[in-house]
Formats: C-alpha cells, sequence, structure tokens
C-alpha cells in the first residue's frame, strides 16, 4: 500500500505572534517553526498501517526552504520519501489554491490512500483534505480515529459527538483527515535521524506543476482582539440568578 501524508510546517505553539507590515499575515522573522500537529497524527496514523500492511510512505510538503527541516523530521520517523513543493508565500493561497498545489503533486504517485491532518494549527479551516479528494476525484472521510486494512478497502472509525463513534467501510483510493490524539506520537530515533539524510526528497515548484493556482479569496486584515471587560448583574433572588447565569454561559459564552 503507497501512503501519501500531507504535513504542513506552521509556527510553534508556544511562539509570541505579532502582526506583519502589511497587516495580512504574521511576521515569521523571528518565528521558530514545527509540524503542523493534528499532521504529526495522520503521519503516525500512516506508519502504523506501513508496519501492519507494509508499502511506502510518501510525505507531501508545500512551503518555503525552511518546510525542508519539518520534512526531514517526518523521514526521521519513518517516511520513506517525500516529496517537497518549494512555494514561497503559500498565505496568499487560499485553501482550493493549496489543494490543488498538492493534487498536482499526488495525482501521478497514484496512492492507495492520502492522509492529513483534520486542520492545521495556523488557519485551521479544515478543508483542505475534502478538498484534496475532490480535486482528485476519489471518496473521503474526516475526523477519523482508526483506519484498518480490508484487502483492497479500509475500515475507518470516525469520531461524532457526544461521544458517539462511526464505523465505514471505503474502497481505496481515498482521502482521509485523521484526528488528533487518534495515536500516541512516535520520536524519531538516532538512527532514524541518521537514515534520513540520505532519503529521497524530490523538490518541485508550482511551475513544475502547471502554475501557481490563483486565490478566489484573500486575506485583508489581521489583527489580536481587543480585550474588554464587561459586568452584567442578576436581579432577582438567588435561583433566578443562578438560572440567567447558567443560560448566558450556555448560549453566549458557550463554555457549558
Amino acid at each position: 500500500m503507497k501512503i501519501l501524508v500531507a504535513i504542513k510546517q506552521v509556527p510553534m505553539r508556544d511562539s509570541q505572534l505579532r502582526v506583519n507590515g502589511s497587516g495580512q499575515w504574521i511576521d515569521e522573522s523571528n518565528l521558530s517553526f514545527e509540524i503542523n500537529e493534528p499532521d504529526a497524527y495522520a503521519l503516525e496514523e500512516a506508519l502504523q498501517l506501513k508496519e501492519k500492511q507494509g508499502g511506502e510512505v510518501v510525505a507531501l510538503c508545500a512551503g518555503p526552504e525552511r518546510a525542508s527541516q519539518t520534512i526531514r523530521e517526518a523521514l526521521a520517523k519513518g517516511a520513506d520519501r517525500a516529496i517537497h513543493i518549494e512555494a514561497e508565500n503559500l498565505n496568499t493561497l487560499d485553501t482550493l489554491g493549496v489543494a490543488k498545489l498538492l493534487a498536482a503533486a499526488a495525482g501521478p504517485e497514484k496512492p492507495d490512500l492520502i492522509l492529513t491532518g483534520l486542520q492545521s494549527d495556523d488557519l485551521g479551516s479544515g478543508q483542505t483534505g475534502v478538498v484534496l479528494a475532490e480535486l482528485l476525484g476519489v471518496p473521503h472521510s474526516t475526523i477519523i480515529m482508526q483506519v484498518e486494512g480490508k484487502g483492497g478497502a479500509i475500515r475507518v472509525k470516525r469520531e461524532l459527538e457526544n461521544g458517539w463513534f462511526q464505523h465505514i467501510e471505503m474502497p481505496l483510493p481515498a482521502v482521509l483527515t485523521i484526528q488528533s490524539g487518534s495515536n500516541k506520537l512516535r520520536y524519531a530515533t538516532l538512527m532514524g535521524i541518521k537514515k534520513a539524510k540520505t532519503k529521497e526528497v524530490k523538490k518541485v515548484t508550482p511551475a513544475d506543476l502547471g502554475g501557481a493556482p490563483a486565490a478566489v479569496s484573500e486575506i485583508e486584515k489581521i489583527y489580536a482582539p481587543q480585550k474588554t471587560k464587561q459586568t452584567q448583574i442578576f436581579e432577582g433572588d438567588a435561583k433566578a440568578a443562578a438560572a440567567q447565569l447558567v443560560e448566558k454561559l450556555k448560549f453566549e459564552a458557550r463554555v457549558l
């Protein structure tokens, strides 16, 4: 089974983010980067499937030159080879534009299965995997907790709401978006790090894939939300005030 895993490099979670001069993206000059956590779970799922059924795991990453660090991490954990779409200013593309790049690189590989994280930690649209499946014309399923191979098909476990799960059998090829926390992530071993240096990383540009897609949406402005304080006094006795408080927490704050 050939499994292709789409991974993304994002700012580290504890980074102090600042808006850049244009006001349309963050200032990346002094940031540290890491693999998108949901994509790390997709990679782990792919590696476990390979260990059970054999085959090949190919990491696919679109991003600037610095993304090679994240690609090497994936190779050190066990991916067999990688494809790096060297694209600067990836944030200027919308979900459809990014998915078109990934589809153009994935198509010639003819993978049996494509895995992505459920969403990215930076933009969090949760759409790239679904759009990728549509572009490739293959079935897809989202919020996957477990994948089992069944001959020329797979059986997946989807997470629903309120502790419910759904089990689905799907034909191959297919695209799955993997839920975070579905497995325990492995660390790269010293031997894995050494082997990663000799593994193939195929570098392509958007021009090699037919040109950079035109964005159909644009980020006009990003900004830190304003901090405000608001006090509200509930009238009536303790029982009535408590009922009003619960209603506010449920339908306005949405924390219950």
